[in-house]
């Protein structure tokens, strides 16, 4: 079968002057796009990397593969920009892993992504959106039985945004905050109760019967008042986090976390893989936030490291997610 790749490449230069240092977080490595490649390469499949953009159109236009293996984050800062390669697939009439369109666009809108979770009954923090043309002046408005809260870009993933200072212990702290987000990012900020408690993440794979492949608990190293799982940390995983997997938990909340999972899977209409986060307080997991592109580092990727732990090969789960598309697709997997 002939599998193309479509994903985004960080930049090998210095990050543009007017855009924070983490404007290329969400994009991968040359590693990590061959790394996935070799592993479909040993499955008997012919691969090519098609990349993204202009490139990627002429590549689909001119020779299109059997099916795409999707991670392409997408560029800019819209909130459609992840569901921009697979609505160009759909258009051609090309099968690919991972979700659709619309799942893509409403998951990155982390406010939109709350409400459909909320009216299926999962718990999520209270909080608001404020628009960047008022953001700063309605900071003003956020009660003050809300704090202390964290403060997110509302259309980023990867943690992009979120550091020490996003959680806001105190009113009249919170305008800077927010004035320095509206600058950076350029987007409405979502504004929401900080969650006290254990800090999950939940990897789904499948379609009609998905399963959850592991429950990961992110413990900080050091004691920490309000910790997050900010981008700081995350490059700095190694020093400032473990990895516990499968989390730790009485049965009762395992099974809680497990079932909010599969929930929010099927309410946001994931398809194939996606990593979920929550927090557990007092045994009630609050939903955070799902990522339907899950990162897909070797070394690095939460998704990859929870399945390591839970006893599956960087191969195996690979070999999974392509398994769950053909399944959905109805394809049957041709090696050379």
């Amino acid at each position: 079968m002939k599998i193309g790749i479509t994903y985004d490449l960080k930049s090998d230069g210095p990050v543009r002057h007017d855009v924070p240092d983490d404007f290329y977080e969400e994009f991968d490595s040359p590693a990590t796009v061959e790394a996935v490649a070799s592993v479909l390469r040993e499955l008997g499949h012919e691969v090519r990397k098609l990349g993204d953009g202009r490139g990627l159109l002429r590549q689909l236009l001119a020779d299109p593969p059997d099916l795409v293996f999707n991670f392409a984050e997408g560029h800019g800062i819209g909130r459609s920009r992840e569901a921009r390669v697979p609505a160009v697939l759909e258009m051609l009439d090309i099968p690919y892993t991972g979700s659709d369109p619309l799942t893509l666009a409403v998951t990155l809108d982390k406010d939109c992504a709350k409400r459909l979770v909320a009216s299926y009954d999962v718990n999520v923090p209270r909080g608001l959106v404020l628009p960047p043309e008022e953001a700063t002046l309605e900071a003003g408005s956020v009660h003050s039985s809300l704090f202390p809260v964290i403060v997110k870009p509302a259309w980023e993933g990867s943690s992009k945004g979120i550091h020490g200072k996003s959680v806001v212990k105190r009113k009249e702290s919170l305008r800077s905050v927010v004035e320095d987000m509206c600058r950076d990012y350029r987007q409405p900020v979502l504004i929401e109760e900080f969650i006290e408690g254990d800090e999950l993440t939940v990897g789904v794979i499948g379609n009609h019967r998905p399963n959850v492949i592991g429950v990961m608990r992110v413990v900080p190293t050091q004691p920490s008042e309000h910790f997050i799982y900010s981008l700081d940390v995350k490059r700095d995983w190694q020093r400032q986090v473990r990895y516990e997997c499968p989390a730790r938990l009485p049965d009762r909340d395992y099974e809680a976390v497990c079932k909010s999972a599969l929930t929010v899977y099927h309410a946001l209409g994931c398809r194939d893989v996606a990593r979920i986060d929550f927090r557990l307080r007092d045994g009630t997991p609050y939903f955070l936030e799902v990522n339907p592109l899950p990162g897909l580092s070797p070394e690095s990727g939460d998704l990859v490291i929870m399945a390591q732990l839970s006893g599956c090969s960087y191969d195996r789960l690979i070999g999974t997610i392509l398994q769950a598309a053909l399944d959905r697709c109805g394809l049957v997997s041709s090696p050379l």
